[in-house]
Parts: C-alpha cells; sequence; structure tokens
C-alpha cells in the first residue's frame, strides 16, 4: 500500500509539470498524483507533489507565495513572452540611450509591490474551458484580463551587456498568480526596447525549498513529508485530544473551541500526530474544513 505523502521534485528543463507527475504516479505505483502550480516546460525547479491521499493539501498549498530566479532579455520581444517563442521586434540602435543602470532600477521599482499585471496570452489560464495557449497555438488571438499580484521582492543581482541586448538575473518573490514572464515583457516595454524571459527557476513554493527536492532520476523510493509534516509548515497547529479527534473524524464539531483558532484555517492532529484534518471556525465551534481518510494521517 503506498502511504501519503507530500514529495519535493526538482523539475528539469524541457519536462512539463504533467510529464513529472506521470513520472511520479509509476515510480510510486499510484494513479493518485497531482502537483500544486504547474511548471512552465522551460522552467526548471520546485513541483510540489501529492501522493494518494495528501493530494487534499494541494489546494492549501498552490496559492502560496513564491520564489523564483530568472533571467530577462531586454532588447527582443518573443511571441510567448519567453525563449520558446520567435522573436517578432529588436529594438533599433537609436533606443538603447535610454536604458541606463539607472532606468533599468526605475523600471524594476515601477513592477515591484502591488502591480495590475496581464498574464501572458500562453499562460494556462482557461478562456470559455480551454487552455489560452491552445487557443493561441490554434491561431487565435488572446487578450487576457489584467489580475492584481504582489511583487514583493525584485531585485537585480547581474547584469551583462552585450551587441544588441542586455540580460539582466533577477530574484522575485511574489503572490500566486504572478507571471514571471510578464514582469519580463512589462519592463523591456516601459524600457522602449522590448524584453522576454531566458532563464526561470522556481526556489520556494511557501515553506517548501528546491535545496530539499529530489531529482527524477531519484523517484524511486525517495523520501516525503507526512500529511501532518505537511499540514504543519503551512497551518497554526492545533493538537487535539483522542475525543475531540474521533469526533472531527466523525463530522462534529468541536462545540465553544473557536478561539483555539488565530488564523482562518487550522491543521487538527490527533495525538500520535497524525493530520485529522483541515478545521475553520463555525460561530464558536471548530469544523471540519477537509477531513483526511483516517488511514491516511
Amino acid at each position: 500500500m503506498v502511504s501519503p505523502g507530500i514529495l519535493l521534485v526538482d523539475k528539469p528543463a524541457g519536462m512539463t509539470s504533467h510529464d513529472v507527475v506521470a513520472r511520479t504516479r509509476r515510480a510510486f505505483g499510484t494513479r493518485k498524483v497531482g502537483h500544486a502550480g504547474t511548471l512552465d516546460p522551460m522552467a526548471t525547479g520546485l513541483l510540489v507533489i501529492g501522493i494518494e491521499g495528501a493530494t487534499r493539501l494541494l489546494t492549501y498549498i498552490v496559492g502560496a507565495d513564491k520564489t523564483y530566479e530568472a533571467t530577462i532579455r531586454l532588447g527582443q520581444t518573443t511571441g510567448t513572452d519567453d525563449a520558446e517563442g520567435e522573436i517578432v521586434a529588436v529594438a533599433p540602435p537609436e533606443a538603447w540611450g535610454a536604458v541606463t543602470d539607472d532606468a533599468v532600477s526605475a523600471g524594476i521599482a515601477s513592477l515591484t509591490g502591488e502591480i495590475s499585471q496581464v498574464p501572458s496570452a500562453v499562460s494556462a489560464i482557461k478562456v470559455d474551458g480551454r487552455r489560452a495557449y491552445d487557443r493561441v497555438r490554434a491561431g487565435e488571438e488572446v487578450v487576457l484580463a489584467a489580475r492584481d499580484v504582489v511583487v514583493s521582492r525584485f531585485d537585480l543581482l547581474e547584469t551583462r551587456r552585450g551587441e544588441g541586448f542586455i540580460d539582466l538575473d533577477v530574484i522575485v518573490d511574489c503572490s500566486s498568480g504572478t507571471y514571471i514572464r510578464s514582469l519580463a515583457r512589462d519592463l523591456g516595454a516601459g524600457l522602449g526596447v522590448g524584453g522576454h524571459l531566458t532563464a526561470l527557476r522556481r526556489t520556494r513554493v511557501g515553506p517548501f525549498e528546491v535545496a530539499g527536492a529530489v531529482g527524477l532520476d531519484a523517484l524511486e523510493g525517495a523520501p516525503t513529508l507526512t500529511p501532518g509534516e505537511t499540514a504543519a509548515r503551512i497551518l497554526p497547529v492545533l493538537e487535539m485530544s483522542s475525543d475531540d479527534a474521533r469526533d472531527l473524524r466523525h463530522g462534529k464539531r468541536l462545540v465553544g473551541q473557536a478561539a483555539r483558532l488565530d488564523g482562518a484555517l487550522g491543521a487538527a492532529l490527533d495525538p500520535d500526530g497524525r493530520l485529522i484534518g483541515i478545521v475553520e471556525r463555525r460561530g464558536a465551534d471548530l469544523k471540519s474544513a477537509m477531513n483526511m481518510p483516517e488511514a491516511d494521517g
């Protein structure tokens, strides 16, 4: 029997997130595998994988803040806002005079904080039931609505000036739903020379770091986090008595215990450290928002 758990995988370039899920299914011998947040084929880095009953926790991870390391190329615009697309515009020589170090810093500052961002047309966002990138590949013109996101850190690490381009190595902390390709596009557009993403690596998803991830060649027998360990990383922990654990598992409310919960949600653990489920306030009571199968906690 396959134990439920959360697996941290360091995805290589050239594979889809679905490819990684398929490899994990084979390695662990189960179909019940999912992930918390897609990485483009070009991107590398942390993919959070749920196995068996732990897939129920993915919904509480997918919205976590993330950290990316990226390279932005100024001076060239592509149809996909990244290096996988064809170059559709190149900055003229007369435009480069305005792209000083100070101008780059000001452009980055303007894209830091709470911003409104239009996702790339080749994103995985669904438009009338179909992925935007599928519509683009079918020859349709796709314009997505702007969304509010938070870029809490957008730091420039290194600048490399070449013939007709500038490469910027950056690190970005951002809210879920932020597109780093769009940051590259918008930075280049603001500087008047265009821009696109040439490299992207996700190093963090919420409390999970890529340093703790395994490569695809190490999936067989790879260590996983238990549901209890995982929930304790992402939510406040409420330790339950045996009686309260039984009541929660049977769908009962814990009368008058809402004051135990500081935030909106908490991870309820039984006396053995197993995850009972995710609890929320309901008036003065606590009730389950999600229950784990008892054998999977």
